[in-house]
């Protein structure tokens, strides 16, 4: 019985990663395809991969996506560290329920809301300061202001984690606050930070509605402009671009796993090497 019971787990797993991954596989083998029909397979040619790297407008957006993308991220995680250490650090003060909900709200919000609330913001600030013009300034802030919110949840949860008694001990040793939580603190919830940056890029960097919404004249994301081909039907080149971008997040998780591994590793050999 527990063995039909695993083989139909397993079962139901095997088409859960089929339905997600053999799409993306046969994206990649229509890449190669010479024929402009998406559809039709004319045989093998890498002549996509080429026409992309003369295609202006993608390489455009796409240098566009990274700009703002690592700008809001960084952003976001400035913002987003100090709201966290504000909640965990000082446990009442006046106007912390308001930020918690204003915290949370961006997590539940829907993004067409949301797109159309900054839309209405950036006019109205346009017409009362002449500032800021639709383009790449209104994007960073529109991403800013949503990616905040994760970095704050990920970055308060480890933080509330983090054992207080150590950053206690070392101002008891004559540090300041200020040094005690750069040199204690900061490098037990650096993880955290970490890996809300990397999460603050990604959604940046894939965001298409509030975008959609905040972009002027001559400042397309590289979803918007997907977006805008795909609407007329995918084109070959397009799939040569998505199968670089799954090559290139291919390889950054298996870096990443392989880093993990060696970390494991090493700390597997420290531990025993302690133990002898």
């Amino acid at each position: 019985m527990e063995r039909r019971s695993s083989t139909a787990l397993l079962s139901v797993l095997f088409f859960g990663i089929a339905l997600l991954y053999l799409p993306i596989l046969v994206l990649i083998g229509y890449s190669f395809n010479a024929s402009p029909l998406v559809n039709v397979w004319g045989g093998f040619s890498t002549a996509w991969y080429g026409e992309l790297l003369h295609n202006r407008q993608l390489l455009q957006a796409a240098l566009l996506s990274l700009e703002v993308a690592l700008t809001a991220s960084t952003g976001a995680v400035l913002l987003g560290t100090l709201a966290a250490i504000a909640l965990v650090r000082f446990a009442r003060f006046r106007g912390r329920l308001l930020l918690t909900g204003m915290v949370n709200a961006p997590l539940v919000m829907p993004e067409i809301i949301t797109g159309i609330t900054q839309l209405l913001l950036f006019v109205s600030m346009v017409q009362l300061f002449s500032w800021p013009h639709r383009g790449f300034t209104t994007i960073v802030l529109s991403h800013i202001t949503f990616c905040t919110a994760y970095v704050t949840i990920t970055v308060q949860s480890r933080l509330q984690a983090a054992d207080r008694s150590l950053e206690e001990a070392a101002m008891d040793l004559g540090a300041s606050p200020t040094r005690a939580f750069l040199e204690v603190t900061l490098p037990i919830i650096s993880p955290a930070i970490i890996s809300s940056w990397l999460l603050s890029f990604t959604l940046s960097l894939d965001d298409l509605v509030i975008s959609s919404f905040v972009a002027g004249p001559g400042a397309s994301t590289l979803p918007m402009v997907i977006y805008s081909k795909v609407k007329l039907g995918v084109s070959p080149d397009i799939n040569a671009l998505a199968s670089l971008i799954v090559c290139a997040v291919g390889a950054c998780v298996i870096a990443a796993g392989y880093l993990m591994t060696r970390a494991d590793r090493r700390r597997t050999r420290e531990a025993q090497l302690a133990g002898h």
